[in-house]
């Protein structure tokens, strides 16, 4: 009996490691196509409510053994461990349908089609917005760099795929990670089995809150070139989006808001089709001596930034393609997601800047005339503040399941009551976070600052440095002799062009805060 015990012990605590290192993906794609109608790429699918695996089957309080012949295997009560083929043995507590569920039998699968719309919704943002932006800056390198960021992005997704994957001893190939988390725990073990996993959480934590920060500036940005007349600031507009984002505080799931973030994404392809109709009216007027052969040494790294973290997407790639129908039509799905945002990203932006050359401003649709920009910007406005919710809701369940609900390991005590109601100190810190993106969108009012620093940061992280990083150390035995060479030359690439862009666009953004201090 004591070795039936230490047996289902260690099962079980191999599931909780196991639950633990991979909840972070759980709320990336854990609701199938429905992550198709979040925006960004933020893409992001809240993960079901605290699900019954882990409020119920491993709470190991309770271990009982009923009287059963000798040597026979009797189930104990409070273990749930199962297997991933779904034949281990059926929870006490759940029904069929629930286990059908735990185990992913009978969870909905999307197509080809479904998770190309989930990343096009993720490179071809509100972001989109900055790219002209970037042509200002760096001419005809510039768009260069849409279709290398392009390229890159869409080889780098398919390898951190790649890193999922390992042979059995059988010789098939068979999935045996689940997240970015996995991936990277697998390469910092066994030293630092841990340490990985922390590095992608905190990146991720860091575009998410920055991706708040930017829907709050864009929002303050839009509303006062749209209404320059009103005496209302731009910094009072974004106290106006902040109050109305407030009630995000008290979100327990994304259900609803992920509905109208579907129409705010079909809206702002009309608009992008509306920008680029104006354009073209004015064709006789572009200014193509203005696109030269030319960068800004000190604004371009910038453009860097804001070019790469429009594509990025890597962050939620494992769940989506775990939830593929057809795994295998993953990188047919990336090719052509990524070639028609670079044809599409490309066009927009030179069109955008032979319109208006030396006066694009940050914001592209701060350019049009005053009939059409209220309109316009009103409703990318509502589309922002409609946004808001996704990132703001992912980056606190990161916080609270790593600082708050990790076990043991948790650094502070359960945010969470007994009932599952949030603590009135725990809603206090959901405020809190709200209140930090309105402070930075009031002193660094500046879009392509921070969409730069955070695009060098980031973006260039989780895009370019460790998916080739994590390629090279768990498949440097089977890879071809180009696969390390582009790997490398990604990685010594990304890494150059991820410090410079960091470097310029924190000295502009300590420059921007030292003047609205002075002010």
């Amino acid at each position: 009996m004591a070795t039936l015990l230490r047996s289902k012990l260690s099962n079980v605590a191999t599931s909780v490691s196991h639950k633990s290192q991979a909840k972070m993906s759980g709320m990336f794609a854990r609701m199938g196509f429905q992550a198709a109608t979040d925006e960004e790429a933020v893409g992001f699918a809240h993960c079901d409510d605290l699900d019954m695996e882990h409020r119920q089957g491993l709470q190991m309080d309770i271990l009982k053994s009923e009287g059963g012949e000798e040597g026979a295997e009797t189930p104990l009560e409070g273990d749930i461990h199962y297997q991933r083929d779904g034949t281990g043995p059926l929870p006490p507590f759940a029904s069929k349908e629930a286990y059908s569920e735990l185990s992913g039998q009978g969870k909905p699968k999307i197509t080809a089609w479904e998770a190309g719309w989930n990343v096009t919704n993720a490179i071809q943002g509100m972001f989109v917005l900055g790219l002209p932006y970037a042509i200002l800056h760096g001419g005809y390198l510039g768009l260069f760099l849409i279709i290398f960021a392009a390229v890159v992005c869409c080889y780098t997704g398919k390898i951190l795929i790649a890193c999922l994957y390992e042979e059995n001893e059988d010789g098939e190939i068979v999935r045996v990670r689940d997240s970015y988390v996995d991936i990277a725990n697998a390469c910092c073990a066994p030293r630092f089995p841990t340490l990985g996993g922390r590095i992608v959480n905190v990146a991720q934590i860091i575009e998410l809150v920055m991706t708040c920060i930017l829907y709050v500036v864009v929002s303050g940005n839009l509303m006062y070139n749209s209404f320059p007349n009103l005496p209302v600031s731009q910094k009072s507009w974004s106290i106006i989006a902040t109050a109305v984002l407030l009630p995000c505080a008290f979100l327990k799931n994304l259900k609803a808001v992920s509905k109208f973030s579907l129409l705010c994404t079909l809206a702002h392809f009309v608009i992008n089709i509306l920008v680029i109709a104006y354009c073209l009216s004015r064709a006789r007027d572009w200014a193509w001596d203005k696109v030269k052969f030319y960068i800004d040494v000190k604004k371009f790294p910038i453009s860097i930034g804001i070019i790469v973290f429009s594509y990025t997407s890597q962050i939620f790639l494992p769940s989506l393609e775990g939830n593929m129908q057809n795994p295998k039509e993953f990188h047919c799905m990336m090719n052509w997601t990524h070639i028609a945002a670079c044809i599409l990203k490309g066009l927009f932006a030179l069109v955008a800047y032979l319109t208006w050359a030396d006066e694009t401003k940050e914001v592209i649709t701060d350019n049009l005339p005053s009939t059409i920009r209220a309109v316009v910007n009103i409703f990318l406005v509502a589309k922002a503040l409609l946004s808001y919710p996704l990132p703001f809701f992912a980056a606190v369940e990161v916080l609270e399941r790593s600082l708050f609900q990790d076990g043991n390991r948790a650094f502070f005590p359960n945010c969470y009551g007994g009932d599952g109601r949030l603590k009135s100190w725990g809603l206090t810190l959901r405020c809190a976070l709200v209140v930090f993106t309105l402070l930075m969108a009031i002193y660094v009012p500046h879009f392509a600052l921070l969409m730069g620093l955070t695009g060098s940061l980031t973006g260039a992280g989780l895009c370019f440095l460790l998916p080739s990083l994590f390629h090279l150390k768990l498949l440097w035995r089977k890879l071809l002799w180009h696969h390390v060479f582009f790997d490398v030359a990604i990685f010594v690439i990304g890494g150059i062009c991820s410090v410079s862009g960091f470097i310029h666009s924190l000295e502009g953004l300590i420059e921007a805060f030292r003047t609205n201090a002075e002010d």
